[in-house]
Protein backbone atom coordinates (compact mmCIF):
# COMPACT_ATOMS: atom_id res chain seq x y z
CA UNK A 1 0.00 0.00 0.00
CA UNK A 2 1.48 3.14 -1.07
CA UNK A 3 1.10 5.90 1.87
CA UNK A 4 0.01 9.89 0.52
CA UNK A 5 2.73 12.03 1.33
CA UNK A 6 2.01 14.92 3.51
CA UNK A 7 3.98 18.22 2.97
CA UNK A 8 4.41 20.97 5.52
CA UNK A 9 4.33 24.86 4.67
CA UNK A 10 4.32 26.49 7.87
CA UNK A 11 1.48 26.19 10.03
CA UNK A 12 -0.37 23.71 7.07
CA UNK A 13 -0.15 20.45 6.03
CA UNK A 14 -0.74 19.66 2.13
CA UNK A 15 -1.63 16.80 1.23
CA UNK A 16 -1.62 16.50 -2.70
CA UNK A 17 -3.43 12.72 -3.51
CA UNK A 18 -2.34 11.74 -6.97
CA UNK A 19 -3.35 8.63 -7.03
CA UNK A 20 -7.14 6.94 -6.99
CA UNK A 21 -7.55 6.02 -3.30
CA UNK A 22 -8.72 2.63 -2.21
CA UNK A 23 -10.19 2.15 1.48
CA UNK A 24 -6.58 0.98 3.34
CA UNK A 25 -5.26 4.14 2.04
CA UNK A 26 -8.12 6.52 3.08
CA UNK A 27 -7.72 4.83 6.67
CA UNK A 28 -3.71 4.91 6.35
CA UNK A 29 -3.98 9.06 5.64
CA UNK A 30 -6.84 9.56 8.07
CA UNK A 31 -4.10 8.40 10.77
CA UNK A 32 -1.33 9.77 9.23
CA UNK A 33 -2.56 12.92 9.13
CA UNK A 34 -3.62 13.39 12.65
CA UNK A 35 -0.26 12.13 13.84
CA UNK A 36 1.54 14.90 11.53
CA UNK A 37 -0.93 17.47 12.56
CA UNK A 38 -0.04 16.91 16.34
CA UNK A 39 3.60 16.71 15.71
CA UNK A 40 3.83 19.99 14.05
CA UNK A 41 1.11 21.75 15.59
CA UNK A 42 -0.32 22.56 12.21
CA UNK A 43 -3.07 24.93 12.08
CA UNK A 44 -5.04 24.15 8.35
CA UNK A 45 -4.83 21.06 6.51
CA UNK A 46 -5.43 21.47 2.68
CA UNK A 47 -6.35 18.03 0.71
CA UNK A 48 -5.90 18.49 -3.12
CA UNK A 49 -7.98 16.04 -4.76
CA UNK A 50 -7.24 17.56 -8.56
CA UNK A 51 -5.92 14.08 -10.12
CA UNK A 52 -8.47 12.22 -8.21
CA UNK A 53 -11.32 10.59 -10.85
CA UNK A 54 -13.29 8.46 -9.11
CA UNK A 55 -14.81 9.65 -5.39
CA UNK A 56 -17.12 6.45 -3.84
CA UNK A 57 -19.03 6.92 -0.79
CA UNK A 58 -16.59 5.74 1.57
CA UNK A 59 -14.27 7.81 0.45
CA UNK A 60 -16.03 11.12 0.49
CA UNK A 61 -17.34 10.43 4.20
CA UNK A 62 -14.08 9.68 5.48
CA UNK A 63 -13.26 13.23 4.09
CA UNK A 64 -15.50 14.49 6.22
CA UNK A 65 -14.46 12.01 8.68
CA UNK A 66 -10.58 13.93 8.39
CA UNK A 67 -11.97 17.30 8.50
CA UNK A 68 -13.68 16.94 11.55
CA UNK A 69 -10.59 15.09 13.35
CA UNK A 70 -8.52 17.94 12.44
CA UNK A 71 -10.88 20.41 13.61
CA UNK A 72 -11.02 18.38 16.81
CA UNK A 73 -7.00 18.96 16.54
CA UNK A 74 -7.69 22.63 16.29
CA UNK A 75 -6.57 22.50 12.44
CA UNK A 76 -8.88 23.82 9.98
CA UNK A 77 -9.19 21.84 6.57
CA UNK A 78 -9.92 22.80 3.08
CA UNK A 79 -10.59 20.30 0.12
CA UNK A 80 -9.33 21.89 -2.98
CA UNK A 81 -9.71 20.81 -6.94
CA UNK A 82 -12.63 18.82 -6.93
CA UNK A 83 -13.46 17.74 -10.85
CA UNK A 84 -17.05 18.47 -11.34
CA UNK A 85 -18.03 14.70 -11.93
CA UNK A 86 -16.70 14.34 -8.45
CA UNK A 87 -18.93 16.68 -7.47
CA UNK A 88 -21.80 15.41 -9.45
CA UNK A 89 -21.09 11.79 -7.54
CA UNK A 90 -20.92 12.89 -4.26
CA UNK A 91 -24.51 14.69 -4.34
CA UNK A 92 -25.87 11.66 -6.69
CA UNK A 93 -24.28 9.32 -3.47
CA UNK A 94 -26.03 12.32 -1.12
CA UNK A 95 -23.23 13.30 0.52
CA UNK A 96 -22.95 16.93 1.31
CA UNK A 97 -19.59 16.92 3.40
CA UNK A 98 -21.16 18.89 5.81
CA UNK A 99 -18.26 21.30 7.29
CA UNK A 100 -16.24 20.39 4.75
CA UNK A 101 -14.50 23.65 3.22
CA UNK A 102 -13.75 23.98 0.08
CA UNK A 103 -11.98 25.67 -2.70
CA UNK A 104 -11.50 25.56 -6.32
CA UNK A 105 -7.51 25.13 -6.10
CA UNK A 106 -4.70 25.29 -3.94
CA UNK A 107 -3.90 29.09 -4.39
CA UNK A 108 -7.49 29.63 -3.49
CA UNK A 109 -7.57 26.95 -0.30
CA UNK A 110 -4.71 28.96 1.00
CA UNK A 111 -6.11 32.16 0.75
CA UNK A 112 -9.55 30.61 2.52
CA UNK A 113 -7.60 29.10 5.49
CA UNK A 114 -5.62 32.57 6.02
CA UNK A 115 -9.50 33.96 5.96
CA UNK A 116 -10.64 31.54 8.32
CA UNK A 117 -7.29 31.74 10.47
CA UNK A 118 -7.63 36.07 10.57
CA UNK A 119 -11.13 35.98 11.11
CA UNK A 120 -10.92 33.97 14.08
CA UNK A 121 -8.39 35.57 15.62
Amino acid sequence: MQRIPILKLGDVLIVSIQVDLEDQGVLALQEDLADAVVQNGAKGVIIDISAVEIVDSFIGRMLATIASMCSMLDAQTVVVGMRPAVAITLVELGLSLGGVRTALNLEKGVALLDHIRSATR
